[in-house]
């Protein structure tokens, strides 16, 4: 007779309890957004005592910053694979355009808790270097359009933001669901980005 299959211990047993926190809290912001959950629901999910996040996290903001900076880390390498595909900066921004639309989709947890968990930076330096990387990422592209340092980065807000906003439109299902109304989006973004780093 066959000895039965051994379950895996929790987080707090297997001694990855960081890992099984942050697991569980997102599962909950998927489920309810960043704001719409504890840390003692979050210790519950993860199958270990409301005093053990302690150990890791001061607060459920903590938590949330050690995500959010996850999430700036997950963009950055994404962006810089897209835009690895062209040499001209308008192309590379548009690219990066595509695929923020795509991150939002793919990472819907990540993406909320990245700019919509109203975190102060200020707290945590992590977080704020996390968010800079990504800035020193796209500037200098925008720099090779807008030689002006001001006028550089208003252009690149103008294509984030646009992306932002499709991106939060297809959430929405403004544009339909599943991976055509991804692909669409994406298209939509790379254009919208080109439109508005086209000289008028």
């Amino acid at each position: 007779m066959s000895s039965p299959v051994k379950r895996r211990p929790t987080g707090h047993h297997h001694g990855d309890l960081r890992n099984a926190l942050l697991r569980a809290a997102l599962e909950l912001v998927t489920e309810r957004g960043p704001h719409g959950f504890t840390l003692a629901e979050t210790s519950r999910r993860a199958g270990v005592s409301v005093a053990a996040p302690y150990k890791h996290f001061t607060d459920r903001e903590t938590l949330l910053a050690e995500l959010a900076t996850r999430g700036y880390r997950e963009q950055r390498k994404r962006f810089a694979t897209a835009m690895a595909g062209s040499e001209d900066p308008t192309e590379q921004l548009a690219l990066f355009a595509a695929a923020y639309v795509r991150f939002a989709a793919e990472e819907p947890a990540l993406f909320d808790i990245t700019f919509h968990a109203g975190l102060d930076k200020s707290r945590f330096a992590e977080l704020a270097s996390a968010g800079d990387e990504v800035a020193d990422l796209l500037l200098p592209l925008a720099r090779r359009l807008s030689p002006d340092d001001d006028d550089a980065y208003d252009l690149l807000l103008r294509v984030a933001g646009a992306a932002h906003g499709l991106a939060v439109f297809l959430r929405q299902g403004l544009f339909g669901v599943g991976s055509g109304a991804l692909t669409d989006t994406e298209e939509k973004a790379a254009r919208t980005a080109r439109a508005i780093m086209r000289p008028t």
